[in-house]
């Protein structure tokens, strides 16, 4: 369980969200929330809950119209753009629903281009690609082509996209909304497995299951988070 002194990776302060009208509309009404390091915390909500527009202010490309965000302590509603980028390619890894993988590049080459803006030498690439498709458990297909994996294979190698930068939050958009019940629960596994290894993961679902996965469960509903139960045996077992 993560302790209770350390930096939160993200904490939100009186956070709010309101879209310019006429008229204008109010998406995220201002909360507060902290989540620590290597907590594994699930956000549910039906559709038209603010979902989408919380996911879009927690990755940063949204800003809220009030409050703070800090994102490991680094205030991001005072943060210019390219610093907004920088934050977002260097402390978040995605994952989203449909995968966003491009269809005639490898699984290994998905990966490796998670890396291509950030300079890093194409050697380091090649390693670095190699050891997150190893833990996610995909060597074996690290050459095959996204047509050719199954629909778990591929929201894998997305994981291993969103990991290869070493990045201190986990943000998961319905990561099994696209999956049948075998395969979805296969992934909220691995997701379990990396919790276990000291990431923080966020999944923002409409799933009340896969909701009931994390330590900790936040309901939305018309813009409001509520804390509405904690799971203690994940809890126990972190």
């Amino acid at each position: 369980m993560p302790h209770s002194d350390q930096a939160a990776v993200i904490a939100l302060e009186g956070l709010g969200l309101t879209y310019p009208g006429p008229p204008p509309v109010t998406a995220l009404r201002p909360c507060d929330l902290r989540i620590a390091p290597g907590e594994f915390v699930t956000i549910v909500g039906p559709s038209g809950s603010g979902k989408s527009s919380l996911l879009n202010v927690l990755g940063l490309l949204d800003r809220p119209t009030r409050g703070r965000y800090l994102l490991n302590g680094s205030d991001t509603a005072t943060a210019n753009d390219s610093r907004r980028s920088a934050l977002r390619g260097q402390q978040i890894g995605f994952v989203f629903q449909s995968f966003h993988l491009l269809p005639h590049r490898s699984a290994q080459e998905n990966v490796e281009l998670a890396m291509v803006y950030g300079r890093t030498p194409r050697r380091v690439r090649r390693q670095k690609a190699a050891h997150v498709l190893a833990r996610v458990g995909l060597s074996h297909r690290a050459h095959a082509l996204p047509t050719h994996l199954s629909g778990g294979e591929r929201q894998r190698v997305a994981i291993a996209r969103a990991l290869v930068a070493e990045p201190a939050l986990l943000l998961c958009d319905e990561p099994t909304g696209n999956l049948d019940s075998e395969t979805a629960a296969a992934i909220l596994d691995l997701l379990d497995q990396l919790h276990r290894e000291g990431m923080t993961i966020l999944v923002i679902t409409h799933d009340g299951q896969v909701a009931q996965r994390g330590q900790r469960v936040i309901s939305i509903r018309d813009g409001v988070l509520t804390e509405t139960s904690i799971n203690t045996e994940a809890v126990a077992s972190c």
